[in-house]
């Protein structure tokens, strides 16, 4: 077996080392994005040249992988975990494995992004890497108008929130949030897409929508039409948010 692998990775121009780095990373991160650093450059196109071997790997211990080869980034599925695109299958297992768990502040505004990238993508606010630029400003309008929360007030809390996102590389962030981050600018990557379903996201907007078309016109009267929520409304969003389970593969269920 092992000499089989040699022989593979010799011909693909790689060495052991190299192949076991790129596992370690997958399997540590569960994502590889190309536009990340200079290191993800690296390691993803070390992916391209040997994707089957990583694939039989992963395969035997039942992590399944997404690979989009548009966008450029590779991201782990758990094993029993929905995979957007691939079939599902039938053997779950008994606890959760190494699914990555959100609570509920990330819930919020994982969805608030997917809400905001589906618009920019209805509106082909895309650009070449499929990302959509949002400002701080508009994540808070949207959470406040969607589901009725805020952005943490403690600066640790905040970096710590958008951190972790970023972590998962579902935005790109290049400068640190601080007091003065109200006009900052963050890119949503399109992996947003996957971890959040069709139906989440239409129960969100259902709620809401009509409140997000005037976000470039006039976001002010956004705020005004906020103070004027009504008990009903307030409760459905709350609904929905509390019914969104913190784990983050249930997202992807179609």
């Amino acid at each position: 077996m092992f000499h089989e692998l040699e022989k593979y990775l010799e011909k693909a121009g790689i060495s052991r080392n190299e192949y076991s780095e790129l596992l370690i990373r997958l399997l540590d991160y569960g994502v590889l994005c190309r536009d990340e650093s200079q290191t993800e450059q690296v390691l993803y196109d070390r992916f391209l040249r040997i994707e089957g071997l990583v694939a039989d790997y992963l395969d035997l211990i039942g992590v399944r992988i997404q690979h989009d080869s548009r966008f450029n980034f590779v991201r782990l599925f758990p094993p029993g975990a929905e995979v957007p695109g691939l079939p599902d299958v039938h053997d779950h297992p008994f606890n959760n494995g190494f699914r990555v768990k959100l609570n509920q502040t990330e819930v919020a505004l994982v969805l608030i992004l997917r809400s905001l990238y589906d618009r920019a993508l209805r509106e082909g606010q895309l650009d070449e890497q499929g990302c959509v630029l949002v400002s701080i400003e508009n994540i808070t309008i949207s959470l406040r108008n969607l589901l009725k929360r805020t952005l943490p007030e403690k600066l640790t809390e905040r970096r710590q929130l958008f951190g972790r996102l970023r972590q998962l590389r579902l935005i790109q962030l290049n400068q640190e949030i601080n007091e003065d981050s109200a006009d900052l600018w963050i890119r949503i990557r399109p992996m947003i897409i996957s971890y959040v379903s069709d139906d989440v996201l239409s129960a969100l907007l259902g709620n809401g929508e009509a409140l997000t078309e005037t976000y470039d016109d006039d976001p002010e009267s956004l705020v005004k039409d906020d103070e004027r929520i009504t008990e009903d409304e307030a409760e459905t969003s709350a609904v929905i948010l509390n019914s969104v389970p913190t784990d983050h593969s249930i997202f992807e269920k179609e």
